[in-house]
């Protein structure tokens, strides 16, 4: 390292500078920033969320702000217009910020409010426009459905290879989309096991959601209010769904109010031995996300009532979850799996059975039918509004 050319100092040619303040682009700048805008909103009262450490709570009396941080992008909603205003006055008195009004615009994300029926529609249709231009897919016909029946595509199809750098650059565009589209969320998980090598079969799976995404513009997550206090959650997996490593997959999705709040599709890392171990494992996985948004309402001051719904289409799961009958067949499974069995003897949680036709997870799961896959998505996407 040598100094700035301008500011060498003659009697010291051969030091360097000490940084004293953190510059934006550098790698400690963005932790720099966070622990300043930290201290600030304690010192003014707040306090940081234990559950969710971008969340700061304010609460005096009836007086009530939550604030969002993402970088030096900030969500604020509060009881009261005055309390806001005089807030963001502070806020514009000790930083360089900006008020840009209503919530419309974050990250990507559309937020449009409907006063009357207070309903929030949360979109991505300029990001999803700017991929399909992107990838020169604004002319390509639509799709109904994101993944044919039948067997799943090979790891290596003796196909020639395709540019992984761009293959990686679309499935990495399609992975944020199911920020507001999680009716995707099992193709993009589909097609993301083959960045490693893909081929041009793989980027026909590709271009084939982003078909669907084309003929599905506008399409998003409604929030509307609602009985926040009895959660509902789906849960699925695919034993051996992978016939090339044998591993299964599991799904959920958590219903609050009628509104999807999370949804998850992952690939585990061990082999189940049977169907019921590998729905148990997934439940189990299901449960620490309804554990953890349990305790997010605690500190919101909102409260659940007990127990909490979770449906699943396998029977022999709610047999081992409220009665180890099969002890034999799951003496195998690690201890904390079976965290489910004491929470529903503690009255936290309640196992019920629904059919495969009823069980929105399913859509997470596998390729479906046009008129399944229609019918599970209206389930998952209740309040859907297109607009062209």
């Amino acid at each position: 390292m040598e100094q700035p050319h301008g500011f060498v100092d003659p009697q010291h040619p051969n030091h360097i500078c000490l940084l004293q303040k953190s510059l934006h682009g550098l790698k400690q700048a963005p932790r720099a920033w966070y622990e300043r805008f930290n201290q600030y909103l304690l010192k003014f009262g707040f306090s940081n969320s234990v559950c969710d450490t971008s969340m700061f709570i304010y609460q005096k009396g009836d007086a009530r702000m939550i604030l969002l941080v993402y970088v030096d992008h900030i969500i604020l909603v509060g009881s009261s217009d005055d309390l806001l205003q005089s807030f963001i006055n502070s806020l514009k008195n000790k930083f360089s910020m900006k008020d840009l009004g209503p919530l419309h615009y974050f990250l990507g994300i559309e937020a449009t409010y409907d006063s009357p029926a207070k309903k929030l529609l949360l979109t991505q249709n300029k990001y999803s426009l700017d991929l399909l231009k992107k990838h020169d897919m604004l002319g390509c016909k639509i799709c109904k459905t994101l993944v044919a029946q039948g067997q799943s595509a090979s790891l290596c199809d003796e196909t020639s290879q395709y540019d992984s750098t761009s293959y990686r650059s679309l499935v990495g565009g399609l992975q944020y989309l199911t920020l507001t589209r999680p009716d995707i969320s099992f193709a993009v998980n589909y097609v993301s096991q083959f960045l490693h090598y893909p081929t041009d079969i793989h980027l026909q799976l590709d271009k084939r959601i982003l078909r669907y995404i084309k003929g599905s513009l506008g399409q998003g997550l409604t929030l509307s209010s609602g009985n926040c206090s009895e959660p509902q959650s789906y849960s699925d997996s695919d034993w051996d769904g992978c016939p090339y490593t044998n591993k299964f997959t599991s799904r959920y999705c958590v219903f609050i109010g009628g509104n999807l709040v999370s949804c998850s599709s992952k690939k585990q890392q061990t082999i189940s031995r049977s169907s019921i171990e590998a729905e148990y494992r997934g439940l189990a996985n299901e449960t620490t996300e309804i554990l953890w948004i349990s305790y997010l309402f605690e500190e919101l001051l909102v409260h659940l009532s007990l127990p909490c719904k979770f449906f699943f289409d396998n029977q022999g799961t709610g047999s081992v979850t409220t009665n180890p009958i099969f002890h034999a067949r799951t003496k195998h499974i690690e201890v904390d799996y079976h965290m489910i069995c004491d929470l529903d003897k503690f009255g936290f949680l309640r196992v019920s059975y629904v059919h495969t036709s009823h069980q929105i997870a399913e859509l997470f799961t596998k390729g479906l039918s046009k008129s399944q896959f229609s019918v599970l998505k209206d389930k998952l996407m209740p309040h859907v509004r297109t607009s062209v």
